[in-house]
């Protein structure tokens, strides 16, 4: 089920693969410093989409990163740069064969909000997820800045909840403290998410991103010769910080950021073995006894209202990259 909240579905639009998104110059006349105005107009966001599309393919064709850094900024950011910078180190040549991700059927998701940051979210259609939509998340800080992919949620079509929205259209921001009414504030969300992984517990529901995730780093942390250990930490930067939409349940649904670290250390008389080019393109040093690997990982989560009968936070998507490496 989607919400008919600025639905826009008229313009089919091309855009490119994970390893880039958008951004585009906006031009509000109401800055929105104090007043609670939509964080932009359908045009400008569909005119984000478009421009979007030309600037991304440019980047993916050829393995640029700071051609990405002008479209992209946040975990996404992070992660396809970092991605483009490894790509661009293997095949310097770049990828001429790169064939453009289609997004269509789009609507906007537009709050009203006052102040800086703004954003809005374009849920598209997409060729290379057939029967799921596209949820990709613009920001900016400034009226002068341009719009730049923060987030990005894959979601089956049933998964994409119903939002709230006002009697003009427009969706509801959540705040990011406690004022947002909800069984985890999002400015938590992150330091909860990355406790569970460390200990468990009931905040989140069992399934493939959070119960499965610990099963599987008990089975892989020891192996003949090898030890694994991982650290897991909340974003702190302000790049880096959540955002949600409330849904029409009172919950939201938050897309939030963390950082992971696995080290891999093998017995004495033996080094670890870096056979991947992409990751030997961004690792520092020598292993000579261990390697550490930095993740940036990027999830959105159904977060229940403070009020819900059943406060479990669900985790609907994660999306998470390789930043870089560290050989000792």
């Amino acid at each position: 089920m989607r919400t008919k909240a600025r639905g826009l579905r008229t313009v089919a639009v091309l855009v490119a693969v994970v390893t880039g998104l958008t951004g585009v110059s906006g031009c509000l006349t109401v800055h929105g410093e104090k007043a609670v105005v939509p964080a932009t107009t359908e045009a400008e966001a569909a005119k984000v989409l478009e421009e979007f599309t030309e600037t991304n393919n440019k980047a993916n064709r050829a393995h640029d990163a700071r051609l990405n850094a002008t479209i992209e900024t946040g975990a996404l950011g992070a992660i396809d740069q970092a991605g483009l910078r490894a790509k661009r180190a293997v095949h310097p040549e770049g990828n001429p064969a790169h064939e453009p991700l289609e997004l269509t059927d789009p609507r906007f998701l537009i709050p009203k909000q006052a102040g800086w940051p703004k954003f809005f979210v374009a849920d598209t259609a997409s060729n290379r997820s057939r029967g799921a939509r596209w949820l990709l998340v613009f920001t900016r800080n400034g009226v002068e800045e341009k719009w730049k992919a923060s987030y990005l949620a894959v979601l089956a079509e049933n998964a994409v909840p119903e939002f709230a929205e006002d009697g003009e259209g427009h969706v509801e921001a959540v705040p990011t403290d406690e004022t947002a009414r909800l069984a985890v504030a999002p400015e938590d969300l992150g330091r909860a998410y990355t406790d569970y992984l460390r200990e468990g517990g009931d905040t989140f529901a069992a399934g493939k991103l959070t119960s499965d995730i610990r099963e599987e780093r008990k089975k892989t942390a020891t192996s003949p010769g090898a030890r694994t250990e991982w650290a897991d930490l909340p974003a702190e930067d302000a790049r880096f910080g959540p955002l949600g939409l409330r849904t029409e349940d009172g919950g939201a649904l938050v897309f939030f950021t963390t950082h992971h670290q696995s080290k891999q250390t093998v017995a004495k008389g033996y080094r670890p073995q870096v056979k991947d080019p992409y990751v030997k393109a961004l690792l520092e040093g020598t292993p000579k006894q261990s390697v550490t690997y930095a993740r940036v990982s990027l999830q959105a989560a159904s977060v229940p209202a403070a009020d819900a009968a059943d406060p479990t936070v669900r985790m609907l998507y994660r999306l998470q990259g390789l930043t870089g490496a560290k050989g000792e």
